[in-house]
């Protein structure tokens, strides 16, 4: 068979986050006592500031709307490319299956040209779990990733297809790490999906998940669907933290068994 292999790009989103933490304090170069602080900060220091403290508004919004279980506001609050694939509805019937949201720590924000990341740490009735979102320069969510690290990988990549299957490519495509997510956002992957069941028929039920084989970080999990008219395999590779970092879409399907 032939096979459409969604790669990630060398670098992280995550991995930018965490260098900018390592770096607070030595933005602006080290401290020399010789020098009196200006009266006024410089305009891009400023302006950094403030998107700082928009991010940081945006993001408290954003929680403040899951811990209420507020539908049409977290509708609202996502970008436009990711009001395209969702509806108020299907976000409402999405949150009443997530453990409930009981407060949350923001932690530091990473700013960009056009979106800036920050990291949350929540506190739901299932536990603690860590967050980064996405967030562009109107305040919107972009994307966003939940940490599965405590999670077996069978279980991430099981409720990747288990969620893409129900439509839920918001949902689906936070199991993504955040670069993989900047290559296929939401809407290509439904059209991904949408093109595979032209070819095997619609999806019918997940028949096995089970792990191949793992190679230094990534793990290589195959995922057995049952469609329509054929039965066959998804390849989800994940990375040491169990972010999906590749998903393997055949491009020619497997033919029916001949029958006997």
């Amino acid at each position: 068979m032939q096979r459409s292999f969604l790669r990630p790009f060398s670098c992280s989103l995550v991995v930018v986050a965490a260098c900018g933490l390592a770096g607070v304090g030595l933005v602006n170069g080290p401290v020399r006592a010789q020098t009196a602080a200006p009266a006024v900060a410089p305009a891009s220091q400023a302006s950094s500031a403030m998107v700082v403290a928009r991010t940081k508004e945006a993001a408290e919004r954003i929680l403040v709307a899951l811990r209420n279980g507020d539908a049409d506001s977290r509708y609202r609050q996502f970008a436009p490319s990711l009001q395209r694939v969702t509806s108020p509805t299907m976000i409402r019937q999405r949150m009443e299956m997530m453990p409930k949201l009981l407060r949350w720590t923001l932690g530091p924000v990473v700013p960009g040209q056009d979106s800036s990341t920050i990291t949350a740490r929540l506190l739901t009735s299932a536990g603690p779990r860590d967050l980064l979102m996405v967030i562009d320069a109107n305040g919107r969510l972009e994307g966003y990733h939940f940490d599965a690290a405590d999670q077996p990988a069978e279980t991430v990549a099981k409720q990747f297809v288990e969620l893409i299957s129900q439509g839920r490519y918001i949902s689906s495509n936070s199991l993504l790490s955040p670069e993989l997510q900047s290559e296929i956002p939401p809407a290509a992957m439904q059209i991904k999906w949408q093109r595979l069941q032209r070819l095997t028929g619609d999806f019918v039920a997940i028949k096995q998940v089970f792990r191949s084989e793992s190679s230094g970080d990534q793990k290589l999990v195959l995922v057995k669907i049952e469609f329509r008219r054929i039965t066959d395999t998804l390849f989800v590779i994940l990375d040491g933290r169990n972010q999906i970092v590749g998903v393997d879409f055949p491009t020619e399907p497997n033919p029916p068994a001949p029958s006997r």
